[in-house]
């Protein structure tokens, strides 16, 4: 096998020849790979598909609040919310997509009716009855019926139908449906809805997430982490693992499969993007066989940071974050690596990141890019010079 080579070009920020040339044949775009687990980086994703239709989105399956967290305790399944989420912003949007499917699985039923009143909702949809899926064409409305029947027999008249999410009724009825795997339901839904793009779950196991914080407590659960659906953590994280169930600190180990490995040793960028530092950047980093994988490919690793105030990055500054993120990919490379775990960080040239040690950063080997990023007020990464940046660099 020959060595692999790894070639320089003079790099221009934001490289708009490069940029307009993909958005003119996005079906021949650069593979892009993202290690996301939340919404953060949906809108970007959406802007994204304009320019390659060959990005590759790796999310995390251990969402344990919402919706997601009463699916997962009725059938042991990885959460299917993120997967279901960026399968929509990848989404085929044009006239030549599927609205009708697009819609229906974007869907929630009602919070404010009754069980009741959720479960002819439900049976009218199973029936192909309701609205929402009598105006999609067969055999996808057939498809669907299936996936969404098994849901509805697998429930019991406990199981709180309130703001569900319908996509991920219809994801978890293909997982029951498909001896227990979310590969062939994700390839299928894929196709249904036309997905510019690919979007897996790093693993495909019912795990959750569990850390220690520096004062020694131990918290167990996404959303005990995350400071959304909870109080905010009392103490910075001091280290994270993969966790069987919720009841007790119960560490287990995962690798991933021989795709996934495939899919990031051959991408031709990596981005680390925006989104929760530890429950889903950090998160998708830890099975076996990611970190190698990363330290295989000889092409760019981007991370483009949080903006705001992230309550999982308490007491962490950027250096530390890059620190920490280098760490958790070299954790998994027992010998030398051939490449970097992170080559550039992105940086919006006038946003304040706080007190950063750039020679800290050349230490380790990081170059610091820093171009326009953001337009909006309040400060959000603007979608679209985000795009842009990130494909001046493949």
């Amino acid at each position: 096998m020959a060595d692999a080579l790894r070639v320089w070009r003079r790099m221009v920020m934001p490289d708009l020849v490069r940029v307009h040339r993909y958005k003119s044949l996005p079906e021949q775009g650069p593979k892009v790979l993202f290690f996301s687990g939340g919404s953060a980086l949906n809108k970007i994703s959406r802007v994204f598909k304009e320019y390659t239709h060959h990005s590759i989105h790796l999310v995390t399956p251990f969402d344990s609040g919402g919706s997601s967290a009463r699916l997962r305790d009725a059938f042991d399944i990885p959460a299917v919310g993120d997967l279901r989420s960026r399968l929509m912003a990848l989404a085929d949007e044009t006239v030549m997509g599927q609205p009708e499917v697009y819609a229906l699985f974007t869907h929630r039923l009602s919070s404010a009716q009754s069980a009741a009143e959720l479960r002819l909702q439900l049976n009218a949809l199973v029936a192909g009855e309701h609205e929402l899926i009598a105006c999609i064409p067969n055999p996808m409305k057939a498809l669907i019926q299936t996936q969404l029947a098994v849901t509805q027999q697998s429930i019991d008249d406990t199981f709180d139908l309130r703001g569900a999410s319908i996509g991920n009724l219809i994801m978890a009825g293909g997982y029951l449906n498909n001896q227990y795997q979310l590969d062939p339901i994700v390839f299928l839904f894929s196709r249904l809805i036309k997905a510019l793009g690919e979007v897996k779950t790093t693993i495909d196991a019912d795990l959750h997430l569990g850390v220690e914080l520096e004062n020694g407590d131990v918290v167990l659960g996404q959303h005990n982490i995350t400071g959304k659906e909870t109080s905010l953590l009392s103490s910075p994280i001091k280290r994270m693992w993969l966790n069987k169930g919720l009841k007790k600190a119960s560490p287990t180990t995962c690798h991933i499969a021989d795709d996934r490995i495939d899919a990031i040793a051959s991408a031709d960028l990596i981005c680390y993007p925006p989104g929760s530092f530890y429950s889903s950047l950090l998160a998708n980093l830890m099975p076996q066989g990611v970190g190698r994988a990363i330290c295989q490919n000889p092409n760019p690793k981007v991370y483009l940071p949080n903006l705001g105030t992230d309550p999982e990055q308490l007491g962490l500054s950027l250096n530390e974050q890059v620190e920490r993120l280098i760490a958790i990919v070299l954790n998994d490379v027992p010998e030398l690596a051939s490449y970097a775990a992170l080559d550039y960080l992105l940086l919006d040239d006038r946003y304040d990141y706080g007190d950063v040690d750039f020679d800290k950063l050349v230490r380790l080997n990081v170059a610091v890019i820093k171009t326009p990023l953001i337009t909006h007020k309040p400060e959000k990464y603007d979608e679209g010079l985000v795009t842009k940046a990130l494909l001046s660099l493949v």
